[in-house]
């Protein structure tokens, strides 16, 4: 029997939107009442961390993945609650680290019985689909999802991925290309700014505020329903209580 899967939220480049992928997804898997295990590994600037070390039902941490000994600490974190899903969110420049030790958690995924799935954030440029090559390599046990982030374009816009070898490649491994939803800036800044969680903004911010970001989470959970299947589990529940009343 597998344990709750190890969610890696990459993308390597700054700025193409992994902590607000990965804020999307702590919500939403927080919202299917699953405990949840951050590892946070922007030391320079946590982010998600601040925003999320304070929540109900999410256990935080800090931790150095550009050095071996921070995956032996997130592998023996992630042995000692296997009943808690994992959130991995990555820091710019991560693939130095991941090239040097990914091999260890790669290694450990069979004793862990976690499978490993990867959500990887792009925008339309080139340096991104280099990254994921690397990524791919370097866990090739690992169910890749690709995230266009909406915030730099259309879907039909991000063409150097769009008609790729690789897209093909990931697709035929069981990956699946998701579109997330641009976040209007004052409500994402508003987030990062406050340290806020998107369950804290949801209680605190002005009601406008509230409606866009309702806005965004519905859309991001329909995304995140396709590679989770969370929504299916939900849909399963419900069809054996109709059944069974």
């Amino acid at each position: 029997m597998q344990n709750r899967p190890i969610y890696f939220v990459g993308g390597d480049k700054g700025g193409v939107g992994k902590s607000l992928v990965a804020m999307a997804l702590i919500d939403y898997l927080a919202g299917k009442g699953q405990p949840l295990v951050l590892v946070e590994t922007d030391t320079s600037n946590p982010d998600v961390y601040r925003s999320y070390e304070s929540e109900a039902g999410v256990l935080a941490e800090s931790i150095d993945l550009d050095r071996a000994d921070g995956w032996i600490t997130a592998v023996n974190l992630f042995d000692r609650h296997p009943d808690r899903a994992v959130v991995i969110n990555t820091a710019a420049r991560n693939h130095v680290g991941l090239t040097a030790y990914g091999a260890t958690l790669h290694d450990a995924l069979p004793d862990l019985r976690r499978p490993l799935i990867c959500l990887w954030v792009i925008n339309r440029q080139r340096d991104s689909l280099n990254l994921l090559k690397t990524f791919a390599d370097t866990m090739p046990d690992a169910t890749i999802h690709v995230a266009r982030n909406l915030y730099w374009g259309t879907p039909e816009k991000f063409e150097l991925y769009n008609g790729s070898n690789l897209r093909d490649e990931l697709e035929t491994r069981g990956g699946q290309t998701l579109d997330f939803p641009d976040l209007a800036d004052r409500v994402a800044d508003d987030l990062f700014s406050s340290r806020l969680s998107i369950a804290g903004a949801l209680r605190d911010s002005p009601l406008g505020n509230r409606a866009e970001l309702r806005r965004w989470q519905k859309a991001c959970a329909r995304a995140l329903g396709a590679v989770t299947g969370l929504d299916e589990t939900d849909k399963a529940r419900g069809d054996v209580r109709e059944a069974t009343a």
